[in-house]
């Protein structure tokens, strides 16, 4: 025997040796039975469920244990049981699952599983026999040839996943220094998502608590695998087959992100009341009622607040890593902070904490915790961690150590470090909980701890509940927006951040933001406004930093600075209508505020690798500048046409283009037709009713007609669950623009609307309102309702309606 050939027989040999430890779901046995959705079966090694979700999601599940785990109360959404239309047909070798849009196929020798659409073809299959070993449980699968991969979490490194592989498992990067520990965005992992979305149609949610293993091609050019470290094979297979539908589908199952308050969309400002960490002494209450004086005085529109970690002693036990709830010395009067900041019309002020009790000078909350069973037990201790997992430890944690600062003003938390149960934490060297507990609840602790604090402020405050969290896994979207961590003010993290926000909107969550300018380390200026223009046209704007004295208030990075920074907050807040309606659109149907561009465009291959630009909502396309120095930047327009929006300039889609981009200017553009609602500046969120909504409209091409529903309801309470809210159809053309009157549970402010329609190159010939001619004015000042004016040197067209949103309006522009 040859060389080669005796290499070959050692690699079979290692191969059938290897396969033996692996135990594969096994050949049909006996037990076929459908019970209401869903259909059992018992296979020679483990049991096999399909559970038919709705017409175009199953639900596949193989256990080698005596029965299915339970972990629906985590990840899922409640389910009404709902009854589905599907058949199932058994022959010599298949059993045959139909729906009005899926078949799904298994085999009985090996259930191998063949997933089809409704017109027969192959859209998804097992390469081989789903399989248990001792260290994983493992689905393999066909890849097609122009396969391509989207979601996984807030990931900072690709959007394509197609021929790499990765890890999702809650933290960040453990090893020293930072430069290659927690600032490796290779690694950063604070909210992964087990869910993904093929350019082929279908998505799949992994359901599984544990830790899992993606190889998306990277061993083979035409399969792909996914694995947990233990448990069983769980996973929802979602067909689409656009990936609006898909991310629709997938929040359906792990829940819909509730409405936020509209004043979320206003600006966050995080501080550490004038001393971060071995600053300590130098925080106070006086600084933040400082703060927010100085945020009004500038000019600068704020809405919300929130104190850091050092607002209160660090304990005994745990340091920074834990929360004693026991106020500083230096926070003489935080009742009269709070009731201080919240006469200058600020929404909500918050404060920080992490998920372990401690002790402090006065407070022995730990003590009492533990007397009571209320901490999550570790090796050789009771442990310090809350127990988030019981409602009775819940509602303890709040009314013995939440209330001590609620009971004084603050109307939210920050939840930080939820990624350090049963893992080393940021700012401790303890692990917590270990063992295979420990292991299997790691990765849905985030979302307990996020729960506890959401629901039950929402409910301690009698309005919709806000809390601000660092880590997340599936189902996260629901307490209800994370932001993308620490990471520093240096231009190497500044797309990369970009990145996570794209693939988190890419997997179900719609609400997350950023620290604008970084967080660790002074930011030089230029990435300073750089990084504000994007944090502004964010989901959720936010302005926090740790850089001592600095902290990222936009006074302390000059008068340039200081200058774009007020310009796109004012312009964020004149967006206001925009922005709320795309966060209806993502509590209703999971869409995100802020949209790769391949969601939209999902058969261009060319949006696949961009990575700094995207939709925020409907209409407008962002494209931030991240590189140090630069006045100009490439862009990508997709098929369509668009519109530069600070100067009306017309482009021909599906090309590459190259724009001036001075450092006060962001590129902006506006996809035809668009259509966007907006408001008079304010100084904060409905400071001044809005009688007068302006609508910047753009043209569309010949024979087509653009669509835009502005939502109202009353910003602030939980009755839009029950219908109270209005909306109204905004319809464009060129030449008719119809605004239906406002419709619903809500009675709307009166407006009337000024249509701003830009790129009109000549003067119209005549304009009604109703069948009622408009007259035409000398000047924009002149301006008066039931009027017109035409500015030739900018094309511009102005419409300023006499009636108001109680009627149908309809304005017709003849040329």
């Amino acid at each position: 025997m040859n060389k080669i050939s005796s290499v070959f027989c050692l690699f079979l040999l290692c191969f059938s040796m290897g396969m033996t430890t692996a135990q594969t779901v096994g050949s049909y046995v006996t037990g076929f039975k459908v019970d209401g959705n869903r259909i059992h079966f018992k296979n020679e090694h483990a049991q096999t469920q399909v559970e038919v979700y709705s017409p175009t999601t199953v639900r596949i599940r193989h256990t080698w244990n005596s029965d299915f785990s339970n972990l629906e109360n985590y990840m899922l959404a409640p389910k009404a049981p709902t009854k589905v239309d599907f058949t199932v047909q058994e022959d010599a070798t298949v059993f045959r699952l139909k729906t009005a849009f899926l078949t799904v196929e298994l085999n009985k020798s090996d259930f191998k599983t063949v997933f089809k659409n409704n017109a027969g073809e192959i859209i998804n299959q097992d390469e081989i026999a789903p399989h248990k070993s001792s260290e994983e449980v493992k689905v393999v699968k066909k890849m097609h040839a122009d396969e391509h991969f989207f979601g996984f979490g807030e990931r900072m490194d690709f959007l394509d996943r197609r021929g790499k592989t990765l890890t999702l498992d809650v933290g960040r990067g453990k090893g020293m220094p930072h430069a290659v520990g927690a600032y490796d965005v290779l690694q950063a992992n604070y909210a992964p998502v087990p869910f993904f979305m093929s350019t082929k149609g279908y998505g799949i949610f992994f359901h599984t608590p544990y830790r899992t293993h993606w190889d998306m091609g990277s061993s083979s050019s035409d399969e792909y695998s996914f694995a947990a470290v233990n448990g069983e094979i769980d996973y929802f297979f979602i067909y689409g087959p656009q990936f609006k539908s898909l991310l629709n589908q997938y929040t359906n199952i792990t829940g819909k992100a509730p409405l936020l308050p509209k004043y979320a969309l206003g600006l966050h400002v995080g501080t550490y009341s004038g001393g971060t960490w071995g600053h300590e002494e130098l925080t106070s209450d006086a600084y933040v009622v400082e703060l927010a004086r100085r945020l009004r005085a500038e000019g600068i529109p704020t809405d919300i607040l929130w104190l850091d970690s050092t607002w209160r002693l660090f304990g005994k036990n745990g340091g920074k890593g834990a929360t004693s709830f026991e106020w500083r010395e230096t926070f003489k009067d935080p009742k009269g902070m709070f009731d201080r900041i919240y006469a200058m019309d600020y929404k909500m002020v918050g404060v920080h904490l992490r998920p372990r009790f401690d002790n402090a000078k006065s407070l022995n909350l730990l003590d009492q915790a533990r007397e009571l069973g209320y901490t999550y037990p570790e090796k050789n201790s009771p442990g310090e961690f809350v127990n988030f997992f019981d409602p009775k430890a819940v509602d303890w944690w709040f009314e013995n150590g939440v209330k001590k600062a609620a009971s004084l003003g603050a109307k939210f938390l920050k939840t930080d470090e939820g990624s350090a149960f049963g893992a080393l934490a940021n700012e401790s060297d303890k692990i917590g909980p270990t063992g295979k507990e420990a292991e299997r609840l790691h990765n849905v602790f985030p979302l307990v701890y996020a729960k506890a604090a959401y629901e039950s402020f929402e409910k301690f405050n009698g309005v919709r509940g806000l809390n601000h969290t660092r880590e997340g896994y599936a189902g996260i979207q629901k307490y209800p927006f994370i932001f993308a961590g620490d990471w520093p003010s240096e231009w190497q993290y500044f797309e990369p951040v970009i990145k996570a926000g794209l693939n988190i909107g890419l997997s179900g969550v719609g609400n997350w933001t950023h620290c604008m300018g970084g967080f660790e380390h002074n930011a030089d200026p230029e990435l300073y406004t750089r990084w504000v223009q994007f944090g502004m046209f964010s989901p959720i704007a936010m302005v926090f930093g740790m850089d001592h004295p600095g902290y990222k208030e936009p006074w302390n990075y000059g008068e340039e600075a200081l200058a774009n920074f007020k310009f796109y907050d004012e312009l964020r807040y004149q967006l206001m209508p925009y922005l709320y309606t795309a966060l209806y659109q993502n509590h209703l149907e999971g869409t995100p505020l802020m949209r790769a561009l391949l969601l939209d465009h999902q058969d261009d291959v060319n949006t696949y690798s961009i990575t700094d630009q995207y939709m925020l909502g409907d209409y407008l396309m962002v494209c931030p500048v991240t590189t140090k120095g630069a006045i100009t930047r490439s862009i990508y327009l997709p098929e369509g046409i668009w519109f530069d929006y600070w100067t009306g300039k017309k482009y021909e889609g599906k090309q590459y283009i190259h724009v001036v981009s001075p450092l006060e200017t962001i590129p902006l553009f506006v996809k035809e037709g668009g259509i966007i609602p907006m408001q008079p500046k304010m100084a904060y969120t409905d400071e001044k009713k809005l009688d007068n909504m302006t609508l910047d409209l753009f043209p569309i091409g010949r024979d087509k007609e653009s669509r835009f529903i502005v939502y109202d309801d009353d910003g602030e309470s939980l009755a839009y669950k029950d219908g109270k809210f209005a909306t109204s159809t905004i319809t464009w053309n060129n030449a008719i623009l119809k605004i239906e009157r406002s419709q619903g549970g809500f009675s709307v402010h009166p407006r009337t609307y000024t249509a701003k329609i830009r790129s009109v190159m000549s003067a119209p010939q005549a304009i009604s309102e109703n069948g009622k001619s408009l007259p035409k004015v000398a000047t924009a000042d002149g301006l008066f309702g039931g009027s017109w004016y035409y500015d030739a040197t900018n094309h511009e067209l102005t419409v300023q309606t006499a009636n108001m949103n109680a009627v149908d309006i309809q304005v017709n522009i003849t040329y």
